[in-house]
């Protein structure tokens, strides 16, 4: 994935909530590598680029590794451009089905929350 060449669609970077960057970095991050093999700090400034903020290589790279670990993700070390090697992490087709899982649960739930957040709508069942 070649991020310098991506069509940001947000350019502004947002203070989230931790909890919910937290909730949904692993989506996120499977997300990210639908479009192809990258490295940690492509995958950190892809999310920015897209107005998730700044992500910590200190909570992205030990989510990767459980990644691999469970078979999601591949990793590949790569020679850098006149710099270290980088590693580069690919979705398998496990990886590919539970970004489709999750992407439908996702939104399931955005739809579920969206519904009840909507002021015009009662949140308790008025007595007959």
């Amino acid at each position: 994935m070649d991020v310098s060449s991506s069509d940001p669609r947000t350019t502004g970077s947002v203070d989230w909530p931790s909890d919910w960057l937290r909730a949904t970095l692993g989506l996120l991050a499977l997300r990210a590598l639908s479009a192809g093999p990258s490295y940690g700090y492509a995958i950190i400034s892809e999310l920015e680029r897209h107005g998730f903020g700044a992500i910590k290589g200190g909570t992205l790279y030990p989510l990767l590794s459980r990644y691999e670990a469970a078979g999601l993700v591949t990793t590949e070390w790569r020679a850098g451009d006149g710099g270290p090697g980088r590693k580069y992490f690919a979705l398998t087709d496990q990886g590919r089905a539970e970004l489709t899982r999750l992407c439908a649960d996702w939104r399931r739930f955005a739809d579920t929350s969206t519904g009840y957040l909507d002021p015009e709508r009662p949140t308790k069942e008025t007595p007959a």
